[in-house]
């Protein structure tokens, strides 16, 4: 196969740049729990450690002419395997001279394609972690007795810290985030558990709870937790079908976890994502153009390559029957 043609387009890039910050103001939270990892190979068998490992016990105390006591230990089998994403979208000459007085039908079509394919990575990270297949027996899931819609009788806490203790007593991880839509963490802010703690503590104005105030409050030992609220939608009806508007972070699901922090894939985490760049991809999507006379206009692409993975399955708590 011959070299492409398609041109890379730095110039509609900067104008994505832009939507990638309108992205993360939409609820996109991919990046947040499942942080890239740039890789030269589209599949490779890495190996991991075994979280036993970060955990290892030995003698440490070294006799005169004696040696030093030393770990042994064999990788975990891992390996993961990119898939290629992309989106084209047509940009008709008659069409961009028609519309030029009143905007850049470039911009826009790349702009098009790329939320597309940042809503497909989105859905493909929501349906990894909120997963009660993968998450599955007492130590790594919970279907909570009193949901979180039920303000006065939930126990949003009391939850939240037995899974947090179920994660460090299965890994010896501290788990730094919730990850939770918009629906369910307006309900959490309202709960009277919550709303009585915040009151008693004197973090916030009950009426108006921050969300390091919760942090801090649901992760009293963890100075870096964070709260990571999901908000972006989905249309789930076939095409020409009226639109059928859901989350794509599932009202029924809360999840605790360790999420990464850094891109060093030592750090033990939830979920990874691999990214192919050795193909030109970028993860918010590389943007090409060629010529197709065939619609008689240019058309624009948007594209990368990644495999998002659970790294340790142990490394999180599934909270499941979140809502009535």
């Amino acid at each position: 196969m011959g070299p492409t043609t398609a041109l890379q387009r730095p110039d509609l890039g900067a104008t994505l740049e832009e939507f990638n910050q309108e992205a993360a103001r939409m609820g996109f939270i991919a990046d947040r729990v499942a942080p890239a990892i740039d890789v030269s190979e589209p599949a490779a068998n890495i190996g991991k450690l075994p979280l036993k490992a970060l955990l290892i016990d030995g003698d440490t105390k070294r006799n005169s002419g004696g040696k030093y006591g030393r770990g042994e230990y064999e990788f975990e089998h891992f390996n993961y395997q990119t898939e290629e994403h992309g989106r084209e979208e047509a940009v008709d000459d008659r069409l961009r001279k028609v519309f030029a007085r009143y905007f850049d039908v470039e911009r826009i079509a790349a702009r098009r394609a790329q939320e597309l394919i940042l809503r497909k990575r989105e859905i493909r990270v929501a349906n990894l972690l909120f997963n009660a297949t993968t998450w599955t027996g007492a130590s790594l899931t919970t279907a909570i007795t009193n949901e979180w819609d039920d303000l006065t009788n939930a126990t949003p806490i009391n939850d939240m810290l037995a899974a947090i203790e179920k994660v460090f007593s299965g890994t010896g991880l501290m788990p730094n985030a919730l990850i939770l839509n918009g629906f369910v963490l307006r309900n959490l802010m309202n709960c009277a558990q919550i709303v009585d703690r915040i009151k008693s503590a004197g973090f916030d104005d009950p009426k108006s709870i921050s969300l390091p105030s919760l942090a801090k409050l649901l992760f009293p030992d963890v100075p870096d937790a964070q709260i990571i609220v999901a908000g972006a939608p989905k249309n789930t009806a076939n095409p020409g079908q009226a639109a059928s508007i859901s989350r794509i972070w599932s009202n029924e699901y809360a999840m605790v976890a360790k999420v990464a922090r850094t891109n060093d894939p030592r750090e033990a985490c939830v979920a990874r994502s691999f990214h192919y760049t050795a193909d030109g991809s970028e993860l918010d999507g590389r943007v090409e153009s060629y010529r197709d006379e065939t619609v008689r206009g240019d058309v624009i692409r948007v594209r990368h390559e990644t495999d998002e993975v659970v790294m340790y399955t142990a490394a999180a708590h599934l909270l499941s029957n979140i809502t009535t």
